[in-house]
């Protein structure tokens, strides 16, 4: 079992930077690949980015790529979005997430076991 907590999110301007947290309490937080996800309101939930257990390996989004960072701390149960030149369409709730399925990667909501509540990220115009 592993409890996962969002923060960081909040309203910013377009072309602005947000850093979100997600930090793990439970199990040691190196046994989980993770991952965030965003939802906008009418729209299904999807994958931002995603990194491996050790953190050498990250995935991005096309929509996302240039200006995300994904990275965890694993000694401190932590993982971090850094969102940088945001847009309005960057709007929504995002999840963090853990799986202890895989070692790399996992791109695929349904491979995830645990949830964080979510944290609300606004994009003004």
């Amino acid at each position: 079992q592993v409890q996962l907590v969002e923060s960081g999110g909040g309203l910013a301007q377009a072309g602005g930077s947000l850093r979100l947290s997600c930090t793990a309490s439970g199990r040691t937080f190196g046994s989980f690949a993770t991952g965030w996800f965003r939802q906008a309101p009418g729209k299904e939930r999807e994958i931002v980015a995603a990194v491996s257990r050790s953190g050498s390996s990250t995935y991005y989004t096309d929509s996302v790529k240039g200006r995300f960072t994904i990275s965890r701390d694993n000694a401190k149960n932590t993982m971090y979005l850094q969102m940088n030149s945001l847009k309005p369409d960057d709007t929504a709730v995002y999840f963090c997430a853990a799986t202890a399925r895989v070692f790399t990667i996992v791109t695929l909501h349904n491979m995830y076991d645990y949830w964080g509540q979510g944290t609300q990220v606004t994009v003004s115009s």
